[in-house]
Formats: C-alpha cells, sequence, structure tokens
C-alpha cells in the first residue's frame, strides 16, 4: 500500500489551489460512470494543486485529533486517523497508476517534486508526538475494548505502523529519519526513470533478412512493424520489450546478434551513462540500513520481514537455501542437455546465457517434439481473456460486461464492469494489454481507488487495473500470447481478484494490503488453471479455425511441464538471494555494485550459464518498488499455491464449489486476519511445501 504520504505551504500557493479547485476536476465531484477518474479532463497541471489541497485536508483532520479534548478512544483516533487522507488516496490513485502506465516527462518531473513532499507529509504524520500519544492510549488499553477481529488488525497495524515510523526516536534522530525516508523516495523514482530510458534508447536495427533466420514470420511482422513505426520501413526492430528481446532469444540462429541483444538487456542501467543505477544503489543500501538501524534494527530486512509471513531473514535465507540445492543440480542437467546439443550440431562454443534460451527451444523439441510457436495460435489475446473469464465463472460466479462510454486513460485500455452472478455490481477493472514508450516494462495489477467502506458507511466498490506488455497484434493477426504471457495474465488477474472481491471496512486492510509473502498466493495459484489440461480444452482455441486444442498438444505441454524449471527457478532464486545479500548487510562500504553482486553470486555456486532474473542496476522490485527484503515472496507464496491448488485436485474437481468458496473467503478477508490463520482456515492444514517441490519437478 502506498504511504499516505504534508507539506508545509505559502499563503501565496494556497490562493492559487483555492483559486483552481472548482475547475480541477480532481477536487471536484468526478461525475463519470462509476465514479472513475475522469482522465479525459484531467492536465499535468491539476495534479499539483490536488495534491497540495488533499495533504492540506487531511493535516486540517489530524489536527482535530490530535486537539480533541475528549479521551482518544477507537473511534475518534484510530478510525478517524484511518479515514483522514480519503481525498489524498484519490489523487494517489489518479496520478501514481500512470507514472507507469502511461508516463511523459511532464509526469516523470512531477513524481520527483512530489516525493519528498509526501514523504515529508508521511513523516509529518508518523512522528507527530501528541498523535502517537493518542494512538498508544487506545493501543495500551486494547484487551479492555470490544474490538472485533478487523478492528484489533487496524489498531495493531496502526500503532506498528507509529512506532516502525520513528514515533519512539528523540527528537535529533527524528530529523535524521525524515532526511533518511525523503532521500529515498528520490532515490526510487530516479532509478525506475532510468530504468526506462535504458529500454526506450535501445533498437536493434536489422536490415539483412538473413539475420532473421529461425524467427517465426509472426515475429518478423512484429519487429517490421516496430521498424516501420520507427520510421525505418523495410527494416526490422528488435526493442528490451519482452515481447521483442525474448523470442529473438528463443529463436534467432545469429548468434552473435543473440548476444548483442541480451547484454543490452543485461546491462540495463549499468553503462556509464546518465541512466546508469550504481550510484543510486550505493546510496540506498547504506540508507535504508541507517534507517533499520535507527529503529534498532540489526538489518533492513529485519526491518522489513517482521511484519511478514517469514518474520526474519534468517527464516528467508533457510527456505532459499532448502530449494537452491535441487533447483541448481537440475540447471546443471539441462546445461549438460544444451552443451550437448551443442556439440551434437557442431559447435565448439560453451554454452553462454545468450544462447541458453535458444537451446532451450532446440532440447524442448527434441525431448518431447514441442515448438512453443505451435501454441500460440490457441492463446489469442482475446481465447485466454475468455478462458480467464470462464474461469472466474466457475469458482465465483462472476460476470464480466465490456463498457465503452466510461473514461480510459489511453486507447490501448478496455474497461469491463464486474458483476455477482445475480447481476449487483463488483467493481470496475481496466487492462492496458501492449508495450509502448510510455509505459515501464513487465506486468501488475494496481488500482485507482480501493475497496472500502466510507465513515459514513457507504461501500466504496474498488476500480482495479492491470497492465502488461503483451504482444501486440499485426496486420493480418489478433496478438498471439506465448504461454509464458498467457500466465502472466492469468497471475496478474489474480491479483486483480484479490482487490475486487474485497469485502473490508478499513482501506488499509482490503485487498492485496496484505503482507508481502502472502500477495503471490491469489495471483500464483490462478497460473495453475491456465495449464490444466481439463481447463484447456474449455478455452485454447485456434484463432483462425476455433477448433480446441487438440489432445496431443495438451499432453505434450504436460510431459513438458516442468522442463527448464531448473533453470526457472535458479535464475529466481539467485535473484532472491542477492535481495536479501543487499538487505541482511550489518555494515556498508560498498564502492563496487558489480562486484558485490558477482561476489553474491560466487558464494552460492551460480554458474556461468545462468545469470540473476534481475541484475542490480535494473532489479526495480527492491529499488524503486515495495519488494525490498521481499522478492523471496514469489516463491513463498509459490508453496501456498501449489498446496491450495492440490485442495481442488483432491476433491476430483478443479472447480470444487465449496474449495472456491472458501478460497473467495481468503481473498474477500484482504489484511484483515493473519495470513497464516487464513490459509490454515481455507486448507484446513499447514502448507506442504513438498507441493512445490512437486509442481516444478525438483523432488
Amino acid at each position: 500500500m502506498k504511504k499516505l504520504l504534508m507539506v508545509t505551504l505559502s499563503a501565496g500557493l494556497l490562493l492559487g489551489v483555492f483559486s483552481c479547485k472548482e475547475k480541477n476536476p480532481l477536487l471536484t465531484d468526478y461525475n463519470t460512470p462509476f465514479n472513475v477518474p475522469p482522465f479525459e479532463k484531467i492536465k499535468v497541471e491539476h495534479y499539483e494543486p490536488a495534491f497540495i489541497e488533499a495533504m492540506k485536508q487531511q493535516k486540517q483532520t489530524i489536527d482535530k485529533i490530535v486537539n480533541s479534548a475528549d479521551e482518544a478512544t477507537f473511534e475518534n483516533t484510530i478510525e478517524a486517523l484511518e479515514y483522514s487522507g480519503s481525498l489524498l488516496s484519490e489523487v494517489i490513485g489518479a496520478f501514481y497508476p500512470l507514472t507507469s502506465a502511461n508516463t511523459n516527462p511532464e509526469m516523470q518531473e512531477l513524481a520527483q517534486k512530489f516525493a519528498p513532499m509526501l514523504s515529508s507529509h508521511s513523516d509529518d504524520i508518523s512522528l507527530n508526538p501528541e498523535l502517537f500519544k493518542r494512538v498508544k492510549a487506545v493501543y495500551e488499553i486494547k484487551d479492555e475494548l470490544d474490538l472485533n477481529p478487523e478492528q484489533q488488525m487496524l489498531l495493531k497495524k496502526v500503532y506498528n505502523g507509529f512506532v516502525k515510523g520513528g514515533a519512539n526516536l528523540p527528537e535529533d534522530k527524528q530529523a535524521r529519519f525524515r532526511e533518511i525516508n525523503e532521500a529515498l523516495s528520490l532515490l526510487a523514482v530516479k532509478f525506475g526513470d532510468n530504468v526506462l530510458a535504458e529500454i526506450n534508447n535501445f533498437q536493434m536495427v536489422i536490415d539483412n533478412e538473413a539475420d532473421l533466420a529461425g524467427l517465426h514470420e509472426s515475429d518478423k511482422q512484429a519487429a517490421a512493424e516496430v521498424a516501420k513505426e520507427a520510421g525505418l520501413e523495410g527494416k526490422w526492430v528488435f526493442t528490451l520489450q519482452n515481447p521483442s528481446w525474448i523470442p529473438f532469444l528463443q529463436y534467432a540462429e545469429n548468434r552473435e546478434l543473440r548476444e548483442k541483444l541480451f547484454r543490452a538487456y543485461f546491462m540495463k542501467g549499468n553503462n556509464g551513462n546518465d541512466n546508469d543505477n550504481k550510484e543510486i544503489i550505493k546510496q540506498v543500501v547504506p540508507l535504508r540500513l541507517e534507517r533499520a538501524q535507527l529503529l534498532g534494527y540489526p538489518t533492513h530486512s529485519n526491518y522489513i520481514l517482521e511484519d511478514n509471513m517469514a518474520k526474519n531473514p534468517e527464516t528467508v535465507n533457510g527456505f532459499l537455501a532448502s530449494l537452491w540445492e535441487p533447483a541448481l543440480k537440475r540447471a546443471k542437467v539441462e546445461a549438460y542437455d544444451m552443451q550437448s546439443m551443442i556439440k551434437k550440431e557442431g559447435g565448439e562454443f560453451t554454452l553462454q546465457p545468450w544462447d541458453w534460451w535458444f537451446y532451450a527451444e532446440k532440447v524442448r523439441k527434441e525431448k518431447y517434439d514441442l515448438d512453443q510457436n505451435m501454441l500460440k495460435p490457441y492463446f489469442s489475446l482475446e481465447a485466454v481473456k475468455k478462458g480467464i473469464f470462464l474461469l472466474t465463472q466457475k469458482l465465483y460466479g462472476l460476470q464480466f460486461e465490456k463498457l465503452t462510454d466510461i473514461p480510459v486513460y489511453h486507447p490501448d485500455v478496455v474497461a469491463y464492469e464486474v458483476k455477482e452472478a445475480d447481476g449487483s455490481h463488483i467493481g470496475i477493472l481496466y487492462m492496458d494489454f501492449y508495450p509502448r514508450e510510455s509505459k515501464i516494462s513487465g506486468a501488475w495489477m494496481t488500482e485507482f481507488r480501493g475497496q472500502r467502506v466510507a465513515h459514513d458507511g457507504t461501500f466504496i466498490p474498488p476500480v482495479i487495473t492491470i497492465v502488461t506488455n503483451f504482444t501486440r497484434p499485426t496486420a493480418d493477426k489478433p496478438a498471439l500470447l506465448s504461454l509464458d504471457e498467457a500466465q502472466t495474465f492469468f497471475h496478474e488477474f489474480g491479483h486483480a481478484l484479490h482487490g475486487l472481491l474485497a469485502k473490508s471496512t478499513y482501506p488499509r486492510l482490503a485487498g492485496t494490503n496484505v503482507s508481502r509473502d502472502f500477495v503471490e498466493l491469489p495471483s500464483q495459484i490462478m497460473e495453475n488453471w491456465c495449464n490444466d489440461p481439463e481447463f484447456l480444452s474449455m478455452y485454447a482455441f485456434h484463432y483462425q479455425t476455433g477448433e480446441a486444442i487438440p489432445n496431443e498438444l495438451i499432453e505434450k505441454m504436460k510431459a513438458s511441464g516442468t522442463f527448464n524449471q531448473g533453470f526457472a527457478t535458479t535464475e529466481f532464486l539467485a535473484a532472491a538471494i542477492l535481495d536479501m545479500a543487499y538487505h541482511t548487510l550489518e555494515n556498508v562500504d560498498m564502492t563496487d555494485v558489480n562486484a558485490f553482486e558477482k561476489g553474491a553470486m560466487d558464494k552460492i555456486g551460480l554458474i556461468d550459464e545462468i545469470i540473476p532474473r534481475y541484475r542490480s542496476t535494473y532489479f526495480q522490485h527492491i529499488f524503486s518498488g515495495d519488494y525490498s527484503s521481499g522478492y523471496y515472496s514469489y516463491i513463498w507464496s509459490g508453496q501456498l499455491d501449489a498446496d491450495a491448488f492440490e485442495a481442488f485436485k483432491e476433491t476430483g474437481d478443479i472447480f470444487h464449489p465449496e474449495t472456491a468458496k472458501r478460497f473467495r473467503t481468503l481473498l474477500q478477508k484482504g489484511g484483515t486476519e493473519d495470513p497464516a490463520k487464513l490459509y490454515r482456515d481455507f486448507r484446513g492444514a499447514e502448507p506442504n511445501p513438498e507441493a512445490l517441490l512437486r509442481q516444478r519437478g525438483l523432488l
């Protein structure tokens, strides 16, 4: 959850706010269908006065809480604080999703300007001694209060938030705490901007069709269209967007060009230019450590993990270590198979990271007679979308109605009203599928408005968005997804369901506002249905003939289901271990980021043929996102999702109504209860860790 972040306002600036208030769409009633943001009316110049006014209003509410003559109670202090930032949440929801999905230089400049403002605003709240005094007074009598479980959880999180926000620090240390928070907020924005610039600044232009040997026609056509858009008609352009570089690494026979493209990918932010991120990392890591130690934690990881299911870095590192040996062992076998393929074809070179994708496809073809491009015709974007809609209808009775009269922030965006089986409104879902220069790479779910119950008791439904970078349609073909892209769609839709089905009272407990190592369970469990043989036959239809995916292909998919899992698990674990290596440092004297990364990878014995899924200088999850000391959470949740899907399979019905009902309850409760308890309530037992190893074929 984004921190509700206060700024000292000059009288002149305040006058400017009030004078434009009536004209600013962010400060008036939206008057849009389902009260979604009026994207077509919002201009860049509207954001700053809206943020200032929203922070001002929250400060006024905080002042009322602090200056109340009444004794502190749950209602007049904890609840009042929780609802104090409603307008600010609206403005944040209308701004920050677009800084990732549809940004521009003006938006990037504003994000850098707002970062210290919002950090200061957040600190003004969490470091307010009189406010903390009231919060603490309520917390100390919590056992005497007649609070329901959700209220108990809110009180616990509010109190702990103040403590971890520096409320118990002496004044001199609070001042330093503020400085650190402000600096980190700016560095995070700059890190992400640098990665986006590196992606947008690179093009591999090919003018000789012979250099495209091995690529499928759809990939060539996509590259030709990118070239045409760039004013290079008659050529082919490959970029660092996933739908471009991944097929090239998988199928292009020109090894020199594969190396060129992959080097550009893994050197992002590491080129000694204006977009280099090494100096940012050298600032971020010690600042995070200093902040943690100010609060009495030995490391940043201890500070972060206290609130997660894992609780401490020892548990995380032990968990990662338990997976590393079987994953690396399998990866070494896979590397041997590929080196054997190179030798078989007469190659005299040693397998390198830019060869892995290419030879993995060759080995897959030889072992299973399966080429990933054989699957694409059955995974058109429309077929996968219909499949997901069908799945959620079978599990939860949901309906999706496409909307054409609702504001969108870009022409590519589509919107749906999500309804219950009886037609009652659940929420709004935006989906934004294709790459563009204004969008960062990757895929994610976020919200323009989270579900909550307003202070007056009104239920506020969610407005959720999924953003991806899928393969675009071409002139003669719809968007045909790779299996990996299809799995990504299912994954992000799981996050969306977590937000859409939320039924919490308080915003900070709703939907995806759960511990980092629990939040991936709702997303990752969806990937199990994506590949399930029974469900594949219900949604994977050929985009031209309409025929269902043949059983022969399904059997090949099933047989190869754990193929290359040594590589996939090893490259992931390497990144998770790198994250923990940075954030378990108790002293920082980092003069060389590349040397630190190499040392961390040498320590665990990462083989030369594999690099971490994210190298340091483009590891946005941990240096510009919320996943520092938390990247492990994907595979931690993996043990949960593997075990949870087995709960369905054990019934003999992968759509089992009662099991689906229990899982929906887990989704609805968000962060209102301890995640371990939520899982036990669903499963009736602790998760079985062997389920993950079985799922990946690593037992």
